[in-house]
């Protein structure tokens, strides 16, 4: 479970409120926290007020793999391999295992063929992909994507979820700007300026978004 209890930091204001589902979905407009409540959760950023837990414990204490919008800005070394091996380098895994993960992890992703590449020499959908294999190498117990999917063609795309899919992590947090995307969740958060505005069920939560943006177009094709 992801329970917030008390939380203020910057623009967000959440009392309280407990997520018991495994693929969670986060979408509001422009500037309504998303991104600032997936880094407070995730362990980047450390709230002004109130807690957060993860599994029933603070984010520090959990395996948080995070993949952002923009690779580039988080990406550190220059090798693809070098970057999917830092987390279990950090965590001091033996050589051969940390291999074996980086290995299986760039299998997964569909990027074997990029572990000897320079980062500087992949297109964005590569750099995407080795972000996420350097997310997942490690097994987390929670998967956080701020828009990862939103700069990337169909193919990427769709590669990118059924990794996340298949991801043994116990609660994925996906900030998304495609409502398609997030008809696919089990459960759903709307945001605006701060607040969850509404939660619940895809179902529950886009019958309050019928008559905006934020409606699956899938869905107004089935109607």
């Amino acid at each position: 479970m992801i329970r917030i209890t008390g939380l203020s930091h910057r623009i967000l204001d959440i009392p309280d409120l407990a997520l018991d589902a495994r693929h969670i979905a986060v979408i509001g407009p422009n500037g309504s926290g998303k991104t600032t409540l997936l880094s407070v959760c995730s362990g980047i950023e450390e709230p002004d007020e109130g807690t957060v837990r993860l599994l029933g414990r603070p984010p520090s204490a959990v395996k948080v793999g995070w993949v952002g919008e923009f690779p580039d800005r988080t990406l550190l070394f220059s090798r693809a391999y070098d970057e999917i091996a830092s987390t279990p380098r950090f965590r001091h895994r033996p050589c051969r295992e940390t291999d074996e993960r980086v290995r299986a992890a760039a299998e997964r992703v569909g990027i074997p063929h990029l572990l000897e590449r320079t980062v500087t020499a992949l297109s964005g959908g590569e750099k995407a992909l080795v972000a996420l294999a350097a997310a997942c190498v490690d097994d987390p117990d929670v998967l956080v994507l701020d828009e990862a999917d939103s700069h990337l063609d169909a193919g990427t795309a769709e590669r990118l979820r059924a990794v996340v899919e298949a991801s043994t992590a116990a609660h994925v947090l996906w900030c998304t700007q495609s409502m398609d995307t997030a008809a696919g969740a089990d459960y759903l958060l709307f945001m605006e300026g701060g607040a969850v505005r509404h939660h619940g069920t895809p179902e529950e939560v886009f019958a309050r978004l019928e008559e905006t943006c934020f409606y699956p177009t899938l869905w107004r094709v089935r109607q």
